[in-house]
This record gives C-alpha cells, structure tokens and sequence, in this order.
C-alpha cells in the first residue's frame, strides 16, 4: 500500500497550493466520473440526512462569530469579480468611495462571495491591493449540482491602503478540462462604515508597506511597528502535511531531514526578532478525505490569518533613515526545497509631534532552538513511531523617546511542539496526535498584553477491507488574551474554536461507487471583550452533507 493510496488526495493539495505558486500540480484521476448518484436537496437544521452523500449538500458554514458591523452609513464598493479557469490573475483598480466619511472610517468589512459547480478540488487563492495582501483564502469543494460560500472579514487596519486609489490583484490558480469542471466565480466587496454621531474613527497604522523585497526603508518617526505574515504551507509536494514528515531514515512517504517541527522567523538585519508557531490549516481535501469538509471546513480554511509579530523593540534600529533587511523564514523546510509562502505587511504608527524618533535596542535573548525527532521502528505487523518534541524562546526589548516621553516595549514569545506520529508499513494506517503552543507578552509601558495560544491535531486514517477509507479527526484552535494596566486585567478574550469529523468511503472506485458518509460538527466559541455582547457560541453539525444542528447557546 502506497502514500499515493492511503492520502489519495495528496495530489489534489498539491494542485491547490500551485495557485500561489503559478504553476498546476498533478491530478489523482486521469478521467471523468461516470455518472453520479441520485441527487439530494440540501437540508434546513434539523432535517433528515440522507443515508450516503448523494450529488448535492449543503452550502459550507462555519460557525465562526460574524465580523462587527456598526450602525452607520455605509458604502459599498465591488473589489473584484471574475470568474477563475486556469492561473490568469483578475486585475483591476480600486477608488475609495466618495461618501461614508473620506479616510477616516469605523469600519470596513470585506465579503467574498463565491460559487462552484461540477469537480473541482479545493483551491489557494489571494487578493492584494497595491500590493499589500489584505486576504488569503481556499475554496471548498462542490457538489455536481454547485454550492455557494461566504468569507466576512474586517479590513480596517488597511486604511492608509484604501484610502487612496490602487491596483487590484486577485488570484485563485485553478485547472478546468473534461475532469475537472468547476469554474470559480467570485465576487468581493467592500463595506465601509461611516464614523458619525458617537461611533468614531478606528484605530488604525498610519502607514502599511508591503514586504514586497527585503529591503526597506521605515519613516524616521515610527513609534510602532508590526508585522504580519499570511504564512501557509503550500508550492506543492509534501509540505501541505509538513506536520507528519519524517526524518529521511524513516520509511515514509513524506520526507523533511530535520522532521515535522516548524517555526516562522522574523529577522532584522540578520538578527532575531519574532518567533511564531504556525498554524497547522488543513484544507478542504486534507486527511485524504473531502466529505469531511464539505459543510463544516476545519478552522481557518476560508480565512488565512497572519501571524502578527511586535517589532518595535528594533523601530530604533530602522528609524535611521537606512535601507534595513527585514526577512522571513520557514525554520524545518529542508535546503532548497519550496513549500511555503510568507507574503508580509509592515503596519507603522508615527508620531506627530516629531520627524525623528530616537532610542536604542536594549535587550535580545534568545535560547538556542530545541527541535528533536526519535523514530522506532516498526515490530513485525506493528507500528512505526516519531516522537518530536521542539522549540524556541526569544525577548527583545527597546525604548523610543517620543513626543510624549520615553516609552519601553519588551516582547517575550515562546513556541513549543509535541507530536507523536504512527503509522505501518504501507501506510494503511496512519495517526497523529500533535499540539502547538505559542505564549507571547507585549508589554508597552504600563500595559502588559498576554496572548497564549493552542492548536491541536489528533486523526488516524486507515484502509481496510473493501478499500474503505475512513478518517476521525479533530482539530482545535484557541487563544486566551489578557490586558492588563498597573497589574490589573482590564481586558481579557477567550476564543476557542474545535471541529471533529468522522468519514468514510469506498476508495479507488467511480464517484457514484464511493457510498460516503460523514458526521462533522464545528463549534466556535467566544467569550469576553471582543465578543459581541461579552458571549458568543455556535455549533454547526452535518451528516451526509445534510445540516442537523446549527445552535446558538448566547
């Protein structure tokens, strides 16, 4: 048995993350499916599911809490619209509109609308604006009779970009030919919220520069300075499952000399500056199993989150007027190889009451990075096992004299990584269980933010008679935020976000053959100051495709 077999889908994940790359992977079915099963009618809540999936289901939800929206005026502005066949990025322009508020706006919230119809698998996409990428996305996979789907997101930290005319470059790579029918249709847009009456203008950097080189230049009076980068394991090949590599002793299909421990850097002119577990998205074909997804997408999916990184301990550094080398790095890929895509912004906050700002760069430790992976061989009909542990810690710190007086900042962060990974020879099983920590303190002055975050990974998928395949997985995303001022929490978050799937179907055979069936389930949950009012919590649940529960406990 073959990791071609057992993750038969590998190869749609790797034709998925060619859309960034801009080149198309291989395809695990070389022709069209006979013709499918009787259709179903997707369900409402709490309807009967059928007993096997048949040719529709219902459009993808996810529970997570919508964006916030004031009650203001608002303007609506269409960013793109295109349909996607092939790696032909849409390119167009954008104007801020004219009403709502000119730059100083509460709010903008950007909507992706999508539909597909047919075969397709499950896509990477991304949407820049002048440059700077302000969405990175994946598609689900349809239904022969088509689905529709929905990403919100809450864009306002990009106002120094939508304030002023741009261009506008939107990418989803897809392949379409006589198997794989499924043209994606987008459409996106742009809601801005006026700031009137009590509601007033958000918060937000003066500047935002895209990393486009590692070169740049900051203004000179940058009291702040933020990074994110939309990390994503892609470019094709087995780093769309880097978290289940092996070391090359190990007989296992996916390779990586130094094992499945990842970490993304960020470094100032060579030297350390931020640290970052990444976070382990599995798309909408992952664990060799599509009817996991179809409903309940796993966290994340649909919406990429960058990992944010405080680099203003070293804004002194860069304030020089200098050209400075800010890099990104994926620490884990092996030499040479491609895999992983890290487009990054600079978010930069100024002060007005100076051209310059001065300080210095006080403090930089750094413990050597852990990373370790111990295989044990199988015994006769048994088991392999590689148990890696790693990690890393780092604390800078600096100060700025501003306008308003000398301010400190320190930044501590550390990741840490456990999994144990088994699997048989041929790998008709094949398991992980895997957790992430990443525990970070910004403190600025007064105020200390603490962030600890925690994602998990446990599934097994097997091969047993008959071909059938089955997949149990679940996965978890959370995070606990703390403020606190003089010592005192002021504010505090709790997200917390699980998805459990158990699927199985008939593999190697003619789509109308395969007789799947699933039951997935997706809760996310929010508590405290950025919940709309203090509590947010939302289970979706899908059998067969059909939506049994979507409940709302606050």
């Amino acid at each position: 048995m073959t990791r071609h077999r057992i993750m038969g889908l590998l190869g749609a994940l790797t034709l998925a993350a060619a859309t960034l790359a801009g080149t198309a992977g291989p395809a695990n079915a070389a022709a069209p499916a006979p013709a499918p099963a009787p259709a179903s009618t997707p369900a409402a809540a709490g309807d009967v599911p059928p007993a096997e999936f048949g040719t529709d289901w219902h459009d993808p939800l996810t529970p997570a809490p919508p964006v916030s929206r004031p009650g203001t005026r608002s303007c609506e502005v269409t960013l793109a619209e295109a349909q996607f066949r092939d790696f032909t990025p849409y390119r167009g322009s954008y104007a801020p509109p004219a009403g709502c508020g000119a730059d100083h706006w509460a709010a903008v919230v950007l909507r992706l609308d999508g539909k597909v119809k047919g075969r397709q698998y499950d896509r990477l996409g991304h949407l820049s604006l002048g440059g700077v990428e302000i969405l990175r996305t994946s598609t689900p996979q349809p239904s022969p009779d088509g689905i529709t789907w929905s990403v919100e997101k809450d864009v306002t930290r990009y106002r120094d970009t939508l304030a002023r005319p741009q261009p506008v470059e939107m990418l989803i790579g897809n392949v379409v030919n006589e198997t794989y029918t499924g043209v994606i249709d987008v459409r996106v847009t742009l809601t801005f919220y006026a700031a009137e009456g009590r509601t007033g203008p958000a918060a937000t950097p003066d500047r935002v520069l895209p990393l486009t080189t590692p070169t740049v230049t900051t203004p000179r009076n940058t009291e702040r300075l933020l990074a994110e980068v939309y990390a994503t394991g892609s470019g094709g090949g087995c780093e769309e499952y880097w978290y289940m590599t092996t070391p090359d002793a190990a007989p296992y299909s996916c390779k990586a000399a130094d094992g499945p421990y990842r970490e993304v850097r960020v470094s100032v002119d060579g030297r350390a500056a931020g640290i970052a577990a990444p976070f382990p998205t599995v798309w909408t074909g992952g664990w060799s199993n599509p009817f996991l997804w179809y409903v309940t997408p796993g966290p994340r999916a649909f919406d990429v989150q960058p990992i944010t990184y405080d680099l203003t301990p070293f804004a002194a550094l860069l304030n020089d007027g200098r050209p400075h080398r800010i890099e990104v790095t994926v620490a884990g890929v092996p030499a040479g190889q491609s895999g992983w895509s890290t487009p990054t912004n600079l978010l930069l906050w100024q002060d007005a009451g100076r051209k310059v700002v001065t300080g210095a760069l006080t403090r930089h430790e750094e413990s050597a990075p852990a990373n370790s992976s111990r295989w044990t061989p199988a015994a006769p009909g048994g088991e392999h096992r590689l148990d890696t542990e790693g990690g890393h810690r780092l604390t800078v710190a600096g100060h700025l004299d501003t306008s308003h007086g000398r301010v400190t900042t320190t930044v501590t962060r550390a990741v840490h990584n456990t999994s144990v990974h088994r699997w048989t020879d041929g790998e008709n099983r094949d398991a992980l269980t895997a957790t992430w920590t990443d525990e970070e303190t910004v403190t600025r002055g007064s105020t200390a933010t603490r962030t600890h975050r925690t994602y998990t990974m446990d599934g097994e998928t097997t091969l047993g008679a008959g071909d059938r395949l089955r997949t149990v997985l679940s996965l978890g995303d959370r995070a606990d935020t703390a403020t606190l001022r003089g010592g005192r929490i002021t504010e505090a978050s709790r997200l917390d976000d699980r998805y459990t799937g158990d699927a199985t179907y008939t593999a190697n055979v003619p789509r109308d053959q395969r007789h799947a069936v699933a039951t997935t389930s997706a809760r996310s949950r929010l508590h405290g100051s950025q919940a709309p009012g203090g509590c947010y919590d939302r289970t979706v649940t899908a059998v067969q495709g059909t939506v049994t529960v979507d409940r709302r406990r606050c």
